[in-house]
């Protein structure tokens, strides 16, 4: 406890009781610690720069996994918690966000925390900086509890409280032994870049690169699964006979519903309806005219219908 530095934080006095009741809404809590009953929460409270990231990331992953063909589980910021032998919690972490690539693997045994030495890991744990720094102190506490993968984001922006040092970037640490090295990809996600990630978490609207890089990394995991957007919950559900069968007949009609269908699906996951209108005869041969790795591209970086058949090649 004695190396730990929370800068950004400050320190109170706060009971076990205290901690369970202490209001979600109230200022983060990002360590507590039952046997010194001493509790540290960022100085500020909520902000759009500390908050933005860990959604962004979500949309992301989401994206991945449609392109892979199976779900993908965040599990906000849930506690993470390090029980002594009799059960009584010792401390306790609020990570940003937690990515578990196999959604059976979160389910936790107690509550909404994850218990270290009994719970499956995620497969990456998210932490925001904007006036913290989490090298100094929480990044100690997940490489001696072993987490496999940690990403820190630092966004972009003026933040007047901002610990010097601290440039905006995503740093990645992968756990190799006991030991955190840093990373320029990531593990979990291959090919997945931290100026690619980083890029992605910040972006008002997402980019067309992001886009290809999603499908290449949704592709990738994939293929080590030996699946792929047909094989997708959603996308099976409301298109794939139709896709399928567009495929096999190989005919433009048969193409061009079989996409419908799947952009429909894409478009609806992310609250985009389709007009009345959808698919006009134009809308028909154009859909007909591309590859499938050309709709899936469109579909998921689109903003409305209209922009997604801007997005189509000529």
């Amino acid at each position: 406890m004695s190396a730990l530095e929370f800068v950004g934080c400050e320190s109170c006095r706060m009971t076990l009781a205290e901690y369970e009741a202490q209001p979600e809404d109230d200022r983060k809590i990002e360590f507590f610690d039952s046997e010194t009953e001493r509790t540290w929460m960022l100085e500020e409270g909520p902000s759009f720069a500390h908050e933005n990231p860990a959604r962004r990331l979500v949309e992301l992953v989401h994206e991945i996994a449609m392109v892979r063909g199976s779900p993908i589980r965040c599990s906000g910021a849930g506690g993470l918690r390090l029980l002594d032998t009799d059960s009584r919690q010792v401390r306790a972490m609020h990570p940003d966000e937690l990515v578990f690539l196999d959604p059976e693997r979160a389910s936790v045994g107690s509550g909404s925390f994850l218990t270290v030495g009994a719970d499956a890991y995620p497969d990456v744990v998210l932490e925001v900086d904007v006036t913290r720094d989490t090298r100094r102190d929480k990044l100690k506490l997940y490489e001696e509890w072993g987490f496999p993968e940690v990403w820190v984001e630092v966004p972009p922006g003026y933040a007047p409280r901002r610990r010097s040092g601290l440039r905006s970037e995503l740093r990645i640490y992968l756990l190799e032994g006991d030991r955190y090295a840093l990373s320029e990809e990531s593990r979990a996600f291959p090919g997945w870049r931290a100026p690619e990630i980083h890029r992605s978490l910040n972006e008002e609207v997402v980019s067309p690169e992001t886009v290809r890089v999603l499908l290449r990394v949704g592709r990738a995991l994939g293929e080590r699964e030996g699946t792929g957007p047909e094989d997708d919950p959603l996308l099976g559900a409301l298109g794939r006979r139709k896709y399928s069968a567009g495929r096999a007949e190989g005919r433009a009609e048969g193409r061009a519903e079989g996409r419908a269908a799947l952009v429909r699906a894409l478009l609806g996951s992310r609250g985009i309806r389709a007009s009345a209108g959808f698919l006009s005869p134009a809308q028909r041969r154009a859909l007909a005219a591309v590859s499938d790795e050309a709709v899936v591209s469109a579909a998921t970086g689109a903003v409305s219908e209209a922009d997604f058949f801007a997005r189509l090649p000529e």
